[in-house]
């Protein structure tokens, strides 16, 4: 006998029907039959889904702002490079926990051929873990334990392009014409020419150009990152329907927060830049629909890393919502752009549009992680300092690399254009932070700048509205591993500099009191803990800046139901003194000291947390 939905997926189905036949027919030219099969196929997915999944996409239909509160606190990693396997993982959920992590993003772990995944970017089989690092029962299993603990799990969807490997590619360059329709194939350089001058180019230095010559099929295929990464064309219906499907498995495995990879390149069109088109919107928003009426307990997080004005966008609106959650990219490079000249009029600016935003947009902040450090800055809000681009990134890259007089910076450039003065930067925070050349150097004072700048960042990091998101290795202050220049399928990639394997015996020193890792790791702790504490620092709260009158120290205010908090951040190695508006006294939250905070000083990359409550 055929199961059948219950009744809480119906009414989902039929709350949500009309719009996503709207949606879909106005894409696909009215396809009724594709659309049949698209409803059938999220019929069959939720009828897969495990009860106990189900269970928990109730609890969090109960409180569907959960990921707004002030308990968030993720962490990124490598599977490979944190404990080897799934297994491993689930080994040292104790840590885990330790670290107060509730949001564990594990990077992409799909199948991919070794030496042409892209760090796994490049899927040839959506559903199918790396044998490496287990199978997908084991992350099944994973999840399963997570959500014990109540840690959701995050994974990277690779929508945009499949590997060359994938089934469907290798159909296509045997000749297959369906499979051939589901990329963008080519007789000849005509149309691929006509996108190149419209389209730039992702990678201009490692892989320049959109498109690549397949001998075995005789054709041109679309290659927007990389000649293994084919990209699937989303005007064929199939391709949708499929690569939903796909997506709905990984969540019927577990996964609670699926991070749409490249999402503003899905939709291509002659003529355009192939970015950020209206189709993509559309795209999303169906893929919304499909998870609340499948899997209601998902969220989307958009990669999107362009500027504010361009990712706000990826929201959608309140009655037509797309991403749950976006990246907060422009404050981390512009955290970094005000680490190296100690001036936070960038920053200030910057978070200011931020501040001003919705209260509904969440977005994920952090400091590092597993890619480079671009930097895409607001150049005309610079150029009033007398800033220009090209001579700007050229600075911020020599500072971090340590070419600047005075710095202890130590990274290392990606993707270099000496054309386009384009470099982008890696490193761990703390070696960008300056503890790696204090330690090779023994000097305990920078030994001590290095920290306090690493513990700094951090307090900022965590006084922002949203979910901060460590790099694993971060919270003990690992340095970077160089060892990547003596592997020839890692050595062309510099981002290998800051994906380091995590060293178990460093771990440990968390534990012994005085040293690097137990200082950080234990101020990131106690961070977390007020943090968790205090409803100020829910996402709902009002946000300011708090004019300083020092152009070295930050100041950010936040009010929510009767509590107010104020936090200053010194980014200068100097002392500084900072004045402020504020008559009332406060109370220090990590000293329960009380203060007034008209007049104050801050030593060398320090900063206070104060709070008042009504």
């Amino acid at each position: 006998m055929k199961k059948k939905v219950d009744a809480g997926y119906q009414k989902r189905f039929e709350e949500k029907i009309d719009e996503l036949r709207w949606l879909y027919m106005e894409l696909y030219q009215n396809d009724e039959q594709a659309f049949r099969y698209f409803c059938a196929m999220l019929e069959k997915a939720y009828l897969e889904r495990p009860q106990a999944l189900k269970q928990w996409d109730q609890k969090r239909s109960e409180n569907a702002e959960w990921y707004h509160d002030n308990e968030r606190l993720g962490m990124l990693m490598y599977v490979e490079n944190f404990a080897g396997t799934l297994q491993g993982v689930r080994e040292h959920l104790d840590y885990i926990n330790e670290a107060g992590i509730n949001y564990l993003h594990l990077m992409p772990l799909l199948q991919s051929p070794k030496g042409r995944s892209d760090g796994g970017y490049a899927v040839a089989d959506f559903r199918t873990v790396d044998p490496k690092y287990g199978t997908i029962e084991e992350l099944a299993q994973l999840s399963g334990e997570c959500h014990e603990e109540g840690i959701s799990i995050c994974l990277d969807f690779v929508m945009n392009h499949t590997s060359e490997d994938h089934e469907w590619a290798k159909k296509a360059r045997q000749g297959d014409v369906e499979c051939q329709k589901r990329y963008f194939f080519y007789d000849n350089w005509e149309i691929p020419s006509k996108f190149e001058e419209t389209v730039p180019q992702v990678f201009p230095q490692t892989a320049p150009g959109n498109f690549s010559w397949c001998e075995e099929a005789g054709k041109i295929v679309m290659t927007t990152f990389y000649p293994y990464q084919w990209d699937l064309n989303y005007a064929n219906p199939v391709v949708f329907n499929d690569m939903t499907e796909n997506m709905l498995y990984l969540c019927n495995k577990g996964v609670d927060i699926i991070r749409l990879d490249a999402t503003p390149y899905i939709w291509k069109e002659l003529g355009t830049t192939c970015r950020n088109l209206p189709q993509v919107h559309t795209l999303v928003r169906m893929m919304r629909i499909a998870a609340e009426i499948v899997a209601p307990g998902t969220l989307l997080l958009g990669e999107v890393v362009m500027e504010p004005k361009e990712v706000v966008p990826y929201f959608g609106t309140q009655e037509k919502p797309e991403c749950h959650l976006l990246y907060n990219v422009t404050t981390m490079a512009s955290t970094w752009h005000t680490v190296a000249t100690a001036d936070v009029r960038l920053l200030r600016h910057q978070l200011g549009t931020v501040f001003a935003l919705p209260k509904q947009y969440v977005f994920l902040n952090y400091l590092r992680c597993h890619d480079d450090i671009g930097w895409g800055l607001d150049y005309p809000f610079l150029k009033q300092f007398g800033v220009k681009e090209i001579e700007h990134k050229k600075y911020l890259n020599d500072f971090f690399r340590g070419y600047v007089y005075g710095s202890e910076s130590r990274g290392e450039l990606y993707n270099d254009d000496p054309k386009l003065g384009d470099a982008r930067l890696c490193g761990t925070t703390a070696s960008l932070s300056g503890i790696e050349a204090a330690e090779y150097e023994r000097n305990e004072g920078k030994i001590e700048q290095g920290i306090k700048l690493d513990i700094m960042l951090h307090a900022f990091l965590l006084a922002q509205s949203g979910i901060p998101v460590l790099y694993s290795g971060d919270e003990i202050g690992m340095l970077n591993d160089y060892s990547y220049h003596e592997d020839p399928l890692r050595w062309s990639d510099s981002r290998y500099l800051h994906r380091g394997h995590l060293d178990w015996k460093e771990v440990k020193k968390r534990k012994s009191r005085g040293s690097r890792q137990n200082r950080i790791f234990s101020a990131i702790a106690r961070l977390r803990k007020i943090r968790c504490a205090n409803e100020v620092f829910h996402s709902q709260a009002d946000t300011w800046i708090v004019d300083t009158g020092n152009d070295h120290v930050l100041g950010i205010g936040r009010y929510y139901k009767g509590q107010k908090m104020m936090a200053f951040f010194n980014f200068s190695k100097e002392p500084q003194t900072f004045y402020t508006q504020e008559n009332e006294e406060y109370k220090n939250m990590l000293t329960r000291t009380r203060a007034h905070i008209d007049r104050y000083e801050l030593g060398g990359y320090e900063f206070v947390w104060m709070i008042k409550k009504y």
